[in-house]
């Protein structure tokens, strides 16, 4: 026996899947999100996360997960296309897909997965809804938070938006 209780329930975590390794050991900036549809405003952010001097990580939200918070027609790409369009960049050093069940958003969780990439920070664009565990799971991992500016009127959404006025 373990000393762990089997009647208990195992807490609902994240997975991390490397798409792109780093080749870098040196500690990473960190992003995470849909990326969806690629456009100006994503490329923008991440050339300006990786001009602060750190290798760059990327965190791709997976489908299920985007669905559960953006509704039943996001994503419009695949996890692994958006990863594997999103590791071309020349800003980006290493690209990983993020699984689990999308009711887990606590920063704890987060922390818990990004632990073993040691970053140095984590990015995050204003007006992010889940800024404030951004910040905490920052301070939890003993990097900094970065939050920057976005591009405004550049979104998947609002893309999608003017899309569908078009049509």
């Amino acid at each position: 026996m373990t000393g762990t209780d089997p009647t208990r329930e195992a807490a609902p975590s994240l997975t991390l899947d490397w798409v792109s390794r780093p080749t870098s050991a040196e500690r990473p900036a960190v992003v995470t999100g849909a990326f969806d549809i690629l456009h100006v405003g994503h490329v923008r952010y991440l050339k300006s996360v990786r001009a602060r001097g750190f290798p760059l990580l990327v965190g791709v939200e997976s489908d299920e997960r985007v669905r559960a918070w953006k509704g039943p027609g996001r994503p419009i790409n695949p996890a692994e296309e958006r990863a594997e369009i999103l590791a071309e960049l020349s800003c980006v050093d290493g690209v990983f897909i993020i699984s689990g069940p999308p009711s887990v958003v606590s920063w704890r969780h987060y922390a818990e997965l990004l632990a073993p990439l040691r970053p140095a920070a984590l990015a995050y664009t204003e007006g992010d809804p889940y800024a404030e565990n951004k910040k905490r799971g920052a301070a939890a991992l003993g990097a900094l938070a970065w939050e920057l500016p976005l591009t405004l009127g550049r979104s998947t959404t609002a893309t999608l938006g003017q899309l569908a006025r078009s049509l």
